[in-house]
């Protein structure tokens, strides 16, 4: 089966159907950074930086060869949709959603995933959902959506995403939750060292998880976990907040050092983690009095240790926190090639 990724990013979705056995030949995204990533990590397939809001499924053609398309996989942004009383307005905001059905129009795929935030089901009382399922279903599709749990499916991060499955033929049902237990950010992270470690270096310590054991098969080098130097007295803050606490844990005249309700937020050793998004500064290690590493968050992402982040840091903190997560990615695509 071969898959086209639009707004491919980094390449987490892409990473997880190929890990399900998906041809994935081309991932597509405006961000030159991601791509680049992308194109180190993903050997087999061909990323390519282009405006999806620009460029049309002709225009890929020619880098296509030929080749059929059987899925197309991608998540386009939706802050983009702009609504009117209680209809989807054409307007340049939707273009990018607007493309992806394009290529679905144009390819016609045995089959389209299409990830996105939790609350793009109730934007506008669910008139982007039925909007979505509208487009469709007008083209022949058969459209399921659900919001899914990565940690159910084995990630150490509580990350939902929405999540919309549309079948030329059947009508697919998403994968039941495949753990008993949740990985915990203790078993994601708890061998990898309080310090940096430069890229290419051996590992300090042995796995001493399960969860370890699968995310450095096959790789014997540390790359990317280069540690954030904090002042004096963001150290001395931290290490006042327990494992798994907040800012309500700090003394009242540093609770609102920080305007965020997010602020000074610990990991918790024993549960999975919160959602880690694009890189601020208010969430740490639940043990270290530091953020997490680019290779810590990769890990919370279920990344695997072989896949590195090129660019700056803050810039390889934004490809790991705009990406899904690939063992969530590969369940669905197992569960979607049994319909295919």
């Amino acid at each position: 089966m071969n898959a086209l990724d639009l707004f491919c990013g980094c390449g987490g979705l892409s990473l997880g159907f190929e890990k399900a056995g998906v041809n994935v030949i081309m991932g597509i995204d405006s961000w030159q950074d991601a791509v680049k990533t992308f194109n180190f990590n993903h050997k087999n397939s061909k990323g390519i930086c282009r405006d999806l809001s620009k460029i049309t499924p002709e225009d890929i053609d020619n880098e296509l060869h030929g080749q059929t398309i059987d899925i197309i996989i991608g998540g386009p942004p939706c802050q983009g949709f702009s609504i009117a009383g209680k209809r989807v307005i054409d307007d340049d905001r939707n273009k990018l959603y607007k493309n992806f059905v394009k290529f679905v129009a144009y390819y016609k795929p045995k089959a389209f995933v299409l990830e996105n935030v939790p609350n793009i089901l109730s934007i506008g009382n669910g008139i982007v959902k039925d909007s979505i399922i509208k487009d469709f279903s007008d083209l022949g599709y058969s459209v399921q959506y659900k919001v899914l749990m990565a940690s159910d499916y084995g990630t150490p991060q509580n990350r939902r995403r929405a999540i919309f499955v549309g079948l030329q033929k059947g009508k697919f049902e998403f994968p039941e939750k495949m753990v008993e237990k949740y990985t915990t950010s203790f078993e994601a992270l708890s061998d990898l060292p309080e310090n940096s470690v430069e890229d290419g270096d051996e590992y300090p310590t042995k796995p001493l998880s399960d969860y370890q054991k699968l995310i450095r098969s096959g790789c014997h080098k540390l790359y990317n976990h280069q540690v954030t130097e904090h002042n004096a007295k963001t150290v001395e803050i931290i290490s006042m907040v327990p494992d798994g606490g907040n800012y309500k844990d700090l003394p009242k005249e540093l609770q609102n050092t920080r305007r965020v309700h997010i602020a000074w937020t610990r990991l918790n050793s024993q549960k999975p983690s919160f959602t880690i998004d694009t890189g601020h500064r208010h969430h740490f290690h639940y043990k270290f009095n530091r953020i997490p590493t680019v290779r810590e968050s990769a890990r919370i992402q279920s990344f695997p240790d072989e896949f590195i982040f090129l660019g700056t840091k803050t810039s390889q903190y934004k490809q790991v926190g705009n990406a899904v997560p690939p063992l969530l990615a590969q369940a669905i695509a197992v569960k979607l090639l049994k319909y295919l």
